[in-house]
């Protein structure tokens, strides 16, 4: 391939001839220079051109004559023989194509003339085959006509068969005829005709209603004297017709006869009549009897009159193909029919009536083999009713199971009735330890030099004193925690008490608040015991504790000399708890101390028994009377062995799933009632209570049912005893949920206030006031809806937490503030007392003093707080010196020193002493 030549640079210019030459010259030549000369030199060019031009083709010729020649000779040879050819072909033309005698137009004529003959002779035999196949077609419509109208249907059906295989071999130019057409239109019409007449026969030899079967062997067509045989109608039906013919029958059968006989109690008769034509019918009839009239085992024997009359008169005459398919097909709905609406709703519902229903299992089984698998030839093995009867003890066992668990979902969920409520008794039996004497001789309390130290470290319970045993014991009895807040400190020792013993039933705080409420009346109540009450008191008896040996009232011999301004709330502080709040109500009171001089044997206290009282639903002892029942039930059950021939191969026993339906009730109640009743249960702490109270109430009484298991009923021992746990578990949990929310509630009200800030503006403390005011109340309605539902000790240990919540959440926000003036600690100390009044519900008698202590750990060191913010240097360094503020943190007394005074020498020595720690008094 050349390479191409960029446009850019410059082309050759093409040789130019002597004409193009002269002529260009010519045509360069101005009017100026054109003159005469300038033109002859022209021609001149141009003559010269033309002589060099001859010369130079003579000189080629005479170069090459020879060659000249024989080119010359070969033209003319060439042009003689093209003047020949032409004449030629011009002759053959005309041979050819000549009108009158050419080749090609007799060609033409003659094959015109044979095509003519060809169709002539193709259409005759057309013609021909087509009368021929409309003649056969007409005789076979005819006779086909003649068969319909003598009633001979099963023959119309085959030459109907063989018209309409006619009527489809007919040659292509017939069959688009219009009397083809015709005639497959009448073909047509005389089938339906006939189909019709075999429907209709049909329909009167076998008739299926509500109340009677009929059954005719032979049948007259109508219009017409010819008879035929059930057989017959039923083998000239087409395929689609007696599918459909017996898909009805088949589901006539199940509804009316097998699902009805199997619901309802009815008498079968079976007869054969003529009726006024002479024909023969085979007739069952049925006629309703009344309700429980006759026995379930009386339905399957109607079935089996049914099935042996259709096995009489009815499946003989079946096609070879629906011989054995159409008896087969009635297997599944009459075993369906027989478990279904039978077996499984005689389920009895008591062990009394199992016999009677074991005995129409074993007829159901016979019935099944005699007729399903005979009669209706069901040979594949599967007998569901032989093997649901094989089983009948689980069924029972389930439906029971299903009827108990029903009946205790009714009771879950029927709605609370506040006056099926009862009280439930809780008797608490307490056995303290022994104690011993002191070995050497102890003074009395009002003679000891130190009795300030003494009985502020015994006033403030920061030892393992005897109140502090109580509540360290309920709450690991109890899972409470509220030990975790009355540990002791570890700065400071006290005299040890002796310790109690444990309560019976693991519940402490409730034996010490039962026996200071005075309802020990097994007992005797000492001389001098108060029997008034006080006015918010939700219990009305009153305070028949012994009284206790108080020690001296507080010294003026101290080594420390108090302020005057904490004197008289100290030593106030001092004597309530030395005599009754930590200590109050005390389960056993401690001997006074003796002087003796040796070892005294072990003392050993009587026991003492307690008696509280909580409320419960009354839907818990249905509950447990179910449970109690379905226990019976389930031993009764086993203990029969009724039902131990059907458990053989299973391997399991009898009565273990009605057991089983006893803990699954509980566990229905556990499951069902939190989500029922959840709108109540949290928006209710008087229903959230109660519900506690259920839980442990069912608990207390699986319990005691567990104890009285024997025989059978110990399959479910250890299910009931998960139950016991699980409801135990529960209650708690729903006690401590209530306190939850109560708790959270509090802290909510309390946001409000936003940490008591500000409290010199006026605004601020009416906010904070408001806040406070509205804790109080809710405390107080809290405690409304706890007391009439609670017992006492519980009743104490709710309130007290949610007391202490409160007064821990004040502690937390005031002690944070970085800086508190004059008028604000005035300020603050007023929000304090405010709930100074949360005592009352801690006193039962207005003669003894409260025992908020033993109840609100914070109780003395939220009273302190609101004595320390109006308080002097002094009288904090005082009470720090003397042990009354060990519940506060050194931290939080240095910050709170710090807030109150301004940065003085004063308040730096009274900070390094802080510092130092509690002071330890021996």
């Amino acid at each position: 391939m050349a390479f191409p030549i960029p446009s850019h640079l410059p082309r050759r210019k093409e040789p130019q001839d002597v004409s193009t030459k002269i002529l260009t010259k010519i045509s360069e030549a101005t009017a100026k220079s054109l003159d005469a000369q300038l033109a002859s030199s022209w021609v001149a060019e141009l003559d010269d051109t033309i002589t060099q031009t001859k010369r130079r083709i003579h000189e080629r010729m005479s170069e090459d004559l020879p060659a000249l020649e024989r080119q010359m000779s070969a033209a003319k040879s060439i042009q003689e023989r093209l003047d020949s050819l032409t004449s030629n072909v011009d002759l053959l033309s005309s041979s050819l194509s000549d009108p009158e005698s050419g080749l090609i137009p007799t060609l033409i004529t003659a094959l015109t003339q044979h095509a003519s003959l060809s169709q002539e002779t193709s259409d005759a035999d057309v013609k021909y085959n087509a009368l021929s196949h409309l003649l056969r077609c007409r005789g076979d419509f005819y006779n086909l006509s003649q068969l319909t109208h003598n009633g001979k249907l099963p023959q119309a059906v085959g030459a109907c068969r063989d018209l309409d295989r006619l009527l489809g071999e007919s040659p292509s130019p017939l069959g688009q005829s219009a009397i083809m057409l015709d005639l497959k239109r009448n073909c047509a019409a005389m089938q339906a005709r006939t189909e019709e007449q075999l429907n209709d026969a049909y329909t009167r030899s076998i008739q299926v209603s509500a109340s009677e079967i009929i059954i005719c062997p032979s049948i007259q067509v109508r219009q017409s004297e010819t008879i035929l045989s059930l057989a017959s109608i039923l083998s000239a039906l087409s395929v689609a017709s007696l599918t459909a013919q017996l898909t009805s029958l088949r589901r006539d059968l199940s509804a009316l006869y097998i699902e009805h006989l199997m619901k309802q109690p009815v008498a079968v008769v079976v007869t054969s009549v003529k009726d006024v034509t002479g024909t023969l019918e085979h007739k069952l009839t049925m006629f309703p009897s009344p309700p429980d009239s006759a026995s379930p085992t009386s339905r399957l024997e109607n079935l089996s009159v049914v099935l042996t009359f259709l096995n009489t008169h009815l499946f003989p005459y079946l096609p070879e193909a629906e011989l054995t398919a159409f008896p087969y097909s009635l297997c599944k709905p009459i075993k369906t029919a027989v478990l279904t609406h039978l077996l499984v709703p005689s389920l009895p519902s008591s062990i009394g009536k199992l016999p009677n229903f074991l005995n129409l299992t074993r007829q159901a089984v016979a019935f099944e083999d005699e007729y399903i698998g005979l009669i209706l030839g069901d040979h594949s093995g599967d007998r569901d009713v032989k093997a649901w009867v094989s089983t009948v003890g689980s069924h029972y066992e389930r439906k029971r199971r299903v009827e108990i668990l029903e009946s205790a979902r009714i009771t879950i969920l029927h709605p609370e009735d506040e006056s099926r409520t009862f009280h439930v008794d809780l008797t608490i039996t307490s056995e303290p330890e022994s104690t011993a004497a002191p070995t050497v001789p102890e003074p009395p309390r009002k003679a000891q030099p130190q009795a300030i130290e003494e009985e502020s470290e015994v006033a403030w319970g920061f030892e393992d004193g005897p109140v502090h045993n109580d509540d360290t014991s309920a709450g690991e009895e109890n899972g409470w925690g509220f030990d975790d807040e009355l540990d002791p400190e570890p700065e400071t020792e006290a005299q040890p008490e002796p310790p109690l013993e444990p309560a019976s039933n693991g519940t402490e705080a409730e034996e010490y608040s039962g026996d200071a409420w005075g309802w020990n009346d097994d007992e005797s109540s000492p001389a001098g015991s108060s029997t008034t009450a006080a006015d918010d008191s939700p219990w009305d008896d009153g305070w028949n504790d012994p009284p206790e040996e108080k020690g001296s009232p507080h010294g003026t011999d101290a080594s420390a000399k108090p302020a005057k301004r904490l004197e008289k709330f100290t030593s106030k502080y001092r004597m309530d708890v030395d005599s009754s709040p930590l200590k109050s109500p005390p389960l056993i009171a401690p001997p006074p101390p003796t002087p003796v001089i040796s070892v005294a044997p072990k003392q050993y206290a009587p026991p003492t028994v307690i008696k509280e009282s909580y409320v419960v639903s009354g839907r818990t002892k249905e509950l447990i009377r179910l449970v109690e029942d379905v226990l019976a039930e389930g031993a009764e059950l086993a203990s029969s062995g009724i039902l131990s021939a059907y458990y053989a191969s299973s391997g399991s026993r009898a009565g273990a799933l009605i057991l089983q339906a006893a803990p699954l009730t509980l566990e229905l109640y556990r499951a069902l009632y939190p989500v029922s009743a959840s709108v109540e249960l949290t928006s209710s702490s008087r229903r959230s209570i109660r519900f506690s109270n259920d839980c442990l109430y069912i608990g207390s009484e699986i319990d005691r049912i567990v104890r009285n298991l024997k025989g059978a009923m110990c399959s479910a021992k250890d299910k009931l005893v998960e139950c016991k746990e699980a409801m135990n578990v529960l209650g708690d949990s729903w006690f401590e949920e209530t306190i939850g929310r109560q708790n959270v509630c509090t802290n909510e009200l309390l946001d409000k206030a936003e940490g008591f800030v500000d409290t010199m503006d006026q605004d601020r403390f009416d906010e904070c006031e408001d806040a406070v005011n509205k804790t109080l109340q809710r405390i107080r309605q809290f405690a409304q809806q706890l007391k009439t539902n609670l017992n006492k000790s519980k009743y104490y240990l709710a309130i007290g937490s949610a007391v202490d919540a409160a007064l821990s959440r004040i502690l937390t926000d005031m002690l944070a503030l970085p800086d508190i003036t004059a008028v604000e600690s005035h300020r603050l100390s007023e929000l304090c007392r405010i709930l100074n009044a949360l005592e009352g519900l801690f006193v039962e008698n207005p003669d003894q003093p409260s025992f908020v202590v033993s109840y609100v750990p914070s109780w003395l060191k939220f009273s302190y707080l609101s004595e320390l913010l109006e308080a002097s240097i002094a009288d904090i360094s005082y009470l720090f010196e003397e042990g009354a503020l060990v519940d506060f943190e050194l931290e939080e007394l240095v910050k709170l020193v710090r807030a109150l005074f301004a940065d003085t020498p004063l308040r730096t020595n009274t900070i390094n002493k802080l510092l130092q720690g509690h002071p330890v008094h021996s």
